[in-house]
């Protein structure tokens, strides 16, 4: 059995949880009409038979249950007897009584100082059984610390960071770790055997330039259809802010410079407060989807400086944006083309916003008289 690695021990123990919580509901729904489900922070009572479904905030199981335990909440007790299963999830499970069946948890810090007949599956971030708990057969699951110091009937197979064993394994040991555990002279009547986790394998240079390759691909196609489309439905939009760019595109180079350092900064600013927080949120919004529209509209400027003629602008977008993902996909050279990409994007978007700022003043229109006619000119 291959066990999973410390990488994997945290996934594994939400995985747990989520799964207990379910079997928990299931459980819920399986119990007689004299067991309904309780949610409690004292002790609890039940019928003594058929199955037990416990949720709350604290549970306290004192009396011995004739069948199997369900129980969700955030400290659990079970200290009376239980002939069936217990299943449990909760952030502290001790169980000091004797379960004749198995037993499922999940959980931060799990306890047993009692006997459980068959096998247990724990899955928490440490786990203790004492010197008066045992399990009559397996023990499987993770943790990031275990300690043994009551009798294991069989087998142990476990993921953990350190493992502690004071007490006897009846079988054999197979456990996961970075870490070689501390086991007492005697206590593993079987054999023992780490399995350590394999590093992750770095990538061959083929490797590397396939995943480049498909990459670029996707970026092709992708963002090529985002062009195309710009340059078919927005083109006069494309056509307005890019002729911020033709006449002078470092003036817009230094004002999308300014923008992306001055805007955030503002922002921030207004986060800070509660009354300019909405405020803040709107301009982020905002300031995003400009900076979004950045590829577009250099794409679209590309196209414009390779194309001087009267092209459709679905073909202007559509060669630059090609000519632009192919830059961003050069190392090194991304970084540059990405910046300059931004900035200018930017740059053109703000200043064609101020064009069309609506407190601009038009100087009106003088109406000249009429010319009464035989008049010289």
């Amino acid at each position: 059995m291959r066990l999973p690695s410390p990488s994997r021990r945290a996934f594994s123990t939400v995985l747990a949880a989520v799964i207990l919580l379910l079997l928990t509901g299931t459980g819920a729904f399986a119990a007689s009409p004299a067991s309904s489900p309780q949610s409690v922070s004292t002790a609890v009572a039940n019928d003594g038979s058929g199955p037990q479904y416990y949720s709350g905030l604290n549970i306290e199981v004192r009396d011995d249950v004739s069948g199997d335990v369900y129980a969700s909440g955030q400290r659990i007790t079970i200290s009376g007897n239980v002939t069936g299963d217990v299943i449990a999830a909760a952030q502290t499970i001790t169980i000091t009584g004797n379960v004749d069946g198995n037993v499922r948890l999940a959980g931060q810090d799990v306890t047993i100082s009692g006997d459980v007949s068959r096998s247990g599956t724990i899955f928490a971030s440490t786990v203790d059984v004492t010197d008066t708990g045992s399990f009559g057969n397996d023990l499987v699951g993770a943790a990031g610390d275990i300690s043994i110091a009551g009798a294991i009937g069989r087998d142990v197979q476990v993921g953990v960071g350190d493992l502690t064993i004071d007490g006897t394994v009846g079988g054999n040991l197979t456990y996961n770790s970075n870490e070689d555990a501390d086991i007492a002279d005697g206590a593993v009547s079987g054999t023992i055997e780490r399995i350590a986790p394999q590093p992750d394998r770095e990538p061959s240079p083929g490797e590397k330039f396939v995943g480049w390759l498909l990459g670029l691909l996707y970026a092709l196609v992708a963002l090529s259809l985002i062009t195309v489309l710009a340059g078919w439905l927005f083109p006069r939009l494309l056509q307005r802010v890019t002729d911020r760019l033709v006449p002078q595109p470092w003036k817009a180079l230094l004002v999308g410079f300014v923008a992306s350092i001055a805007i955030p900064f503002a922002v921030l600013i207004l986060l800070v407060t509660v009354i300019g927080a909405p405020v803040a949120l709107a301009i982020l919004l905002v300031w995003i989807t400009l900076t979004l529209a950045t590829f577009v509209f250099a794409a679209y400027y590309i196209g414009r400086l390779i194309f001087r003629g009267n092209q459709h602008p679905v073909i202007k977008a559509l060669v630059g944006g090609l000519i632009l993902i192919v830059a961003l996909h050069v190392p090194w050279l991304n970084i540059l083309v990405w910046l300059a990409m931004v900035f200018f994007g930017l740059g053109a978007q703000l200043l064609a916003i101020y064009d069309r700022r609506p407190w601009r003043r038009v100087p009106p229109a003088v109406d000249q008289p009429p010319v009464p006619r035989g008049s010289a000119a």
